[in-house]
This record gives structure tokens, C-alpha cells and sequence, in this order.
């Protein structure tokens, strides 16, 4: 019965090379089933068919060796996969866990993107531009050259060059775009512009705005009533009242403040709206020509219609708060009442 020790050598032969680093829980099971179950049974069988009782003794010395061998590597190989795990995943699952608080979306972004979205609804293209602007195209080209009046009207951050400058409104990217299309289109322009002021409840230096521009044949000063009545109405409601006042700015001739009826109060009078019943909410007018022909459009053939909001000023009212600081202090608790 020599090939009951040319087996013993075999199967501890396969063995060696078949434990290795790396096995998995299921390889491990795989490696135990074949040796010490499927092995050692043949093993034993071929054992039974031996007469002789001290070669039988003997044999079976030799087999129970090699199973005691294989068992202690199987234990060892197991050790060492718990271990590695340990190693790998530190973290102790009988610490009690922590409330974890979810960041939200800003405010302010959250509804910027709702004053965008029912722009676009209304056929309206985002355009962006930078906020480091050049002096035409935040001043000059909107029909407000070097030494104008108009310019006294906001004072402005320079940087170094006076000829470059942190924007003060996003007018500029309508210059920007009116130079590389043309009529028909209509845009809006959000995003952050900057003014020298001091940091009270109502103002602060740096703001987000949103500017619209529709440019075409026949734009009229009706088409500029319907649009923000429509835009005022879908964000506050149909039953709020607007109101055009005559006002100025250079870039638009005839130029128009809107009111809109305080919603905090139902137009009786209350502190947000200085007890007036109304809320200055836009700037609105009709496309300067100076600023059309600044750009290669023909006065005569295209008219426009432009307005701008400070989404901040928007904000206080849409969320009900009492100052804009609010909107900076990264007070948790109320963004998530908001």
C-alpha cells in the first residue's frame, strides 16, 4: 500500500500550493471542504483496505499528522483574514452614532434658480460674464462716459487700473452679449455685483442681481408692463398689485421704478414697506438708442426693453426676514425653517 504515502505526499503537495495570501472567506471554505472533508475521507478509505495492523498504525499516524497540519493552516490562513480586517475597517460599531445635519442650498441661490427657471419659461436665455469688469462695459458703453453725472450715482470698486473694476451691476454682460449677437433675443443676467456701502440691515457690498434684456423690431413700453406684471405675479402671487413710477437711468429713456403691493402686510402699511403699502422691487425702461448704436444696432429698425432687481432686497420679502445680514450668518436653524 505504497500509494497510501504517494497520496499523503500529493495531497500535502497541492495543498501548500493552493494555500496562499489573499484567499477570501468563500476560498477558505472551498480550501477546508476539499482537504479535510473530501481528502482525508479517501484517505481513510484507502486506509481500511489495509490487513496488516502496525503498516495500518502506522499510515494512520501519518494521515492524522497531515490533517492536523492542514487544520492549523486553515486556522492560521483564518486569523490573518480577521486581522486584515480589523486593520482595514477601525471603526467601533458600538459608539452610539451622531446626529448628522445635511447642508441645504443658500437662500439666496435657491431662489435665484427659481427667478431663473421662470425666466426661462418665458423664453429667456442665462447668460453669465465676469465680475472683474472693464470701465466700457460697465459705464461707458451704457451711455454713462467718463466724467457723467450718472456716475456719481454708485460708487464703484476699482482695482489698480481705473480702467478695470469689480462690476456694480450685471448690465456689463448685456454689453458683452449685444456685441456678439444679434436681434432677436432676450437674456437675463444673474450673478454678483459690488458697491461701496456700509453693512446695515438693508445693505451690504457686494449683492446678487438678476438684469433682463429683450432686444427686437417693435419692442414697446406695453410689452415691458406685461412681462414684469407676468414675472411679478407667477413668483408672488395674482393678487399682488404693481405700480410704474416715472424714475432715471442712463441707459433707459423712458426709464420706470416698480412698486409692487407689500405682501406683508396686504398694503396696510407695515415696516418692510415704511408703512407706504408698496415695495420698490425693479428699475426698468426701454433700451437707451445711445446704447443700441453703441453696439452696431440700428435705432431705427430695433427697440429694447431692459430691467433689474437685487434678488437680497427680493429675498427679505420672498423668506419674510427682517435684514439682510440674515442671509450671511450661516444660522443652520433658519435655513432650515426656510
Amino acid at each position: 500500500m505504497a500509494e497510501i504515502s504517494e497520496k499523503i505526499k500529493e495531497i500535502e503537495g497541492n495543498y501548500l500550493e493552493e494555500n496562499k495570501e489573499g484567499l477570501s472567506n468563500d476560498d477558505i471554505l472551498k480550501l477546508q471542504k476539499k482537504y479535510l472533508k473530501t481528502e482525508m475521507k479517501n484517505l481513510y478509505d484507502l486506509l481500511k483496505l489495509v490487513t496488516d495492523s502496525k503498516i495500518k498504525k502506522d499510515y494512520g499516524r501519518q494521515i492524522n499528522e497531515l490533517k492536523k497540519f492542514i487544520e492549523d493552516g486553515i486556522n492560521e490562513i483564518k486569523e490573518n483574514v480577521e486581522t486584515s480586517k480589523k486593520e482595514k475597517d477601525s471603526y467601533d460599531y458600538t459608539i452610539l452614532k451622531r446626529n448628522i445635519k445635511f447642508g441645504k442650498i443658500h437662500p439666496l441661490i435657491k431662489l435665484g434658480r427659481e427667478i431663473e427657471k421662470v425666466f426661462t419659461n418665458m423664453g429667456f436665455a442665462i447668460v453669465q460674464g465676469p465680475e472683474i469688469e472693464l470701465d466700457r462695459n460697465n459705464f461707458e458703453k451704457l451711455n454713462m462716459p467718463a466724467h457723467h453725472p450718472a456716475r456719481d450715482m454708485q460708487d464703484t470698486f476699482y482695482i489698480h487700473d481705473p480702467g478695470i473694476l469689480l462690476r456694480s451691476h450685471t448690465s456689463s454682460v448685456q454689453i458683452r452679449t449685444m456685441e456678439k449677437i444679434k436681434p432677436p433675443f432676450k437674456i437675463v443676467s444673474p450673478g454678483t455685483v459690488y458697491r461701496v456701502d456700509d453693512i446695515d440691515p438693508q445693505h451690504t457690498p457686494m449683492f446678487y442681481q438678476i438684469e433682463g434684456l429683450v432686444v427686437g423690431e417693435k419692442i414697446s413700453f406695453s410689452d415691458l408692463k406685461g412681462l414684469l406684471t407676468q414675472f411679478i405675479k407667477t413668483v408672488f402671487g395674482d393678487s399682488t398689485q404693481l405700480r410704474f413710477r416715472p424714475s432715471y437711468y442712463p441707459y433707459t429713456e423712458p426709464s420706470a421704478a416698480i412698486d409692487m403691493s407689500c405682501i406683508m402686510c396686504g398694503s396696510k402699511g407695515c415696516r418692510t414697506c415704511n408703512y407706504s403699502g408698496w415695495i420698490t422691487m425693479l428699475g426698468a425702461g426701454m433700451v437707451h438708442p445711445n446704447v443700441l448704436e453703441g453696439v452696431g444696432y440700428d435705432s431705427e429698425k430695433y427697440s429694447g426693453l431692459a430691467f433689474g432687481l437685487g434678488l437680497n432686497r427680493l429675498a427679505l420679502i420672498y423668506y419674510g426676514l427682517s435684514e439682510i445680514r440674515k442671509l450671511y450668518e450661516n444660522d443652520i436653524s433658519l435655513w432650515e425653517q426656510l
